[in-house]
């Protein structure tokens, strides 16, 4: 019974009642004019209760997502498309009312980076070849399924092969179904992104992807490491890292880009087809040189604040990107504080179990002890004489 009651109380921790949803709907190039433009802009428009938070997704330059968080469920996102288009002034795309908005982060996936390795010590400051800039690949149209969107690209350079973004937006709390399988909620979307087939530049060849973050008063400015002892859904990671916006002098996070450090060498991995990652430190950038990358920050923002930093996959040691030819990495972007993960159902359990048993195993010898004294006077007591 005492077992139970832990078991119980352990499961009661864990379940948090339902979780809150947003409704979703999916845009693709709203309003634009026929023939559509060079790249695509899907905008998927997730309402709450008294709040909307619009997630725009651009190919037109470098592959950007714009979050904006508003304060009203009746906001709406329009697009002047020859000012868009033309990549000159802001003002292409707004979200209205304009004094709903509470605040904005764009990422922009800017450059992908490789080095020769030659001496195995994963050091990315050595054997750089010149980059892969992402404005300037060949990028399908995107191929939606519901609030989600695949798009692939093409270097002019690239001999074979191809780098996939793929974005999901959610309506409710869930996880995903491949690993890192990350933790997600309403206030977050998903991109996953995979190099498949590219031929490397040399036979020891790492790759790095650049990101910035761009946004007003408060960017995306430090990433903060989380530790856990829990890696049930994620093996051998301990860690996530999570790069947020805070106000100044508080501890309330605006917005978060949040992902585990491991990519994945295939398509389905195993165990062993995890390679850790690391990431630089965020550096301020130049807000006017991250809005010619992409349309849509030049379109959104006026005075753009922006930071950057890389994050590199393999360590010393690990195989090099030649031997599978594939590499994946999943990242998480949204408003509000990340989100944590509790304890499993199987962990507490686990846990209730390894606690329990000995309370048990203490408790029945307790008892033993206490009935075997009570015992004893009354067998060492003197008989009566006859």
């Amino acid at each position: 019974m005492f077992l139970g009651s832990l078991l119980s109380l352990s499961l009661g921790l864990f379940s948090g009642g339902e979780t809150y949803r947003r409704q979703l709907s999916v845009e693709l190039n709203p309003g634009s004019p026929s023939p559509l433009p060079p790249g695509d802009l899907l905008h998927v428009r997730a309402v709450g209760d008294n709040d909307t938070l619009h997630f725009l997704f651009c190919s037109l330059g470098a592959p950007t997502l714009l979050l904006v968080h508003t304060n009203t469920s009746s906001s709406t996102v329009t697009v002047d498309w020859p000012q868009f288009e033309a990549r000159n002034t802001s003002g292409g795309l707004k979200v209205e009312p304009e004094s709903s908005i509470l605040y904005s982060t764009a990422i922009v996936f800017s450059r992908l980076l490789e080095y020769n390795d030659m001496n195995d010590t994963a050091d990315t400051t050595s054997d750089l070849f010149p980059p892969y800039k992402l404005q300037d690949f060949r990028w399908s149209r995107l191929n939606l399924s519901g609030p989600s969107a695949l798009l692939c690209g093409v270097a002019a350079t690239f001999s074979n092969g191809s780098l996939c973004l793929q974005l999901s937006v959610f309506g409710s709390e869930g996880r995903g179904q491949s690993w890192p399988r990350l933790l997600h909620t309403a206030n977050s979307s998903q991109i996953g992104v995979w190099l498949d087939g590219v031929l490397p530049r040399a036979t020891r060849s790492r790759f790095m992807l650049e990101l910035q973050a761009v946004g007003g008063a408060y960017p995306l400015s430090k990433v903060d490491v989380v530790r856990s002892i829990d890696d049930e859904y994620t093996p051998s990671i301990f860690k996530v890292s999570q790069w947020v916006s805070v106000e100044n002098g508080s501890s309330d996070v605006l917005s978060f880009v949040q992902w585990k450090p491991v990519a994945y060498r295939r398509s389905d991995p195993a165990l062993e087809d995890a390679t850790p990652c690391r990431h630089s430190n965020p550096q301020r950038q130049s807000g006017q040189e991250t809005a010619v990358l992409s349309a849509l920050v030049r379109a959104f923002y006026t005075e753009p604040e922006t930071f950057g930093l890389n994050v590199s996959f393999g360590i010393a040691g690990e195989p090099f990107y030649n031997s599978t030819k594939f590499l994946s990495w999943t990242v998480l972007v949204g408003s509000g504080s990340p989100p944590a993960d509790s304890f499993s159902p199987l962990v507490l359990s686990m846990m209730a179990v390894g606690l329990g048993t000995p309370m048990i195993l203490l408790l029945l010898g307790g008892v033993c002890v206490c009935v075997r004294k009570r015992a004893e006077p009354s067998a060492m007591a003197y008989e009566p004489i006859n």
